[in-house]
Formats: C-alpha cells, structure tokens, sequence
C-alpha cells in the first residue's frame, strides 16, 4: 500500500454531519485489491431512485468493519427514510451524527486511493484530530459522473480531537 503516491490534499472543512441510514448493495475488500469495486457500483447503479424509502439523489460509499487482515466491508448506497421495506440482498448502515473532516476528492475516481493515503498518513497525524470510531464515507452528488469517473466527490473522514482521549 505505501507504493501508492499520495494526492496532494487542500485543507478539509471541519463539519457535524447528521445521522443517516444508508442502504445498497454491500461487499468486502481488502486495501490490496480494490479492483471488483467499479463492478458493485455498476450492479448497484440501476437501483439509485428506486430505492424504496430513498431520500434525495446522492450516493455514498461506507467502510466499516475494518480487520487486521486489511480488509473491510463496502457499501455502494443510498440514504433511506427507514430500512422496513428494502429488497432482503440490500446491505444497511446507520451512521450516527458525528463530527468529520471533509475533503473534496477533484481527480479521477481510479486516484482516490492516493487521497485516502494522504489523509490518513499525512493530514491526519499532522492535524489537531484523530481518527474516531465511526464508518468513513464517500458521498457522490450531482457533480459526479459515474460514466467517466470524474466531476469530483466528498470523502468524510469522522474525527475526535487528539486531545479528548475518550
């Protein structure tokens, strides 16, 4: 993973961020291969407006359950009202009101590695913040083109200050 280059970062915007449900299609990567990613957005972009109880138009890409082996679960979805009549493959997340920092991913989709790299080797252990116990994100708007992998999108890394130990 260090062979990655690091993406030049601009500074994040320091936001609360409301609690959300989130439900799509879900499977597990590992930092190493990341390459069946595109193919469960791409089975999970004909849901995006169907999604029974979905709420607005944008996308998310939720980490969480990170292992020691480098892996993690992902979820290609969307925010719902309430996750009562979802189809029963749909994966579900709830993320509570938490504090982040927001940086703005602006290169091609395939780069977005060397971001998260720079963020979490370089921004964070520099900055005044630390890592908090919630599920990162990626939050695709309407600036984001799905076709080509460009337009831009938010990554929102949850955060606690260094110096609240708790």
């Amino acid at each position: 993973m260090n062979e990655t280059p690091h993406t030049p970062l601009n500074p994040p915007r320091i936001e609360t961020g409301r609690g959300l449900l989130i439900a799509g299609l879900g499977c597990h990567f590992t930092f190493a291969d990341l390459s069946e990613l595109p193919a469960l957005w791409r089975r999970f972009d004909p849901h995006i407006g169907t999604v029974p109880g979905q709420v607005g138009h944008v996308a998310y890409g939720v980490c969480f359950n990170p292992d020691d082996a480098g892996g993690f679960d992902y979820i290609a979805g969307v925010e719902v009202a309430d996750f009562a009549a979802l189809p029963a493959e749909f994966a579900r997340i709830p993320l509570a009101e938490q504090r982040y920092a927001v940086f703005t991913h602006t290169d091609h989709i395939s780069t977005v590695r060397g971001t998260f790299m720079a963020i979490f080797n370089d921004w964070l252990p520099a900055s005044d913040y630390q890592n908090a116990p919630a599920a990162p994100f990626e939050r695709y708007d309407e600036r984001f083109d799905a076709r080509t992998g460009t337009g831009g999108f938010e990554i929102w890394i949850p955060i606690k200050d260094k110096a609240n130990q708790e």
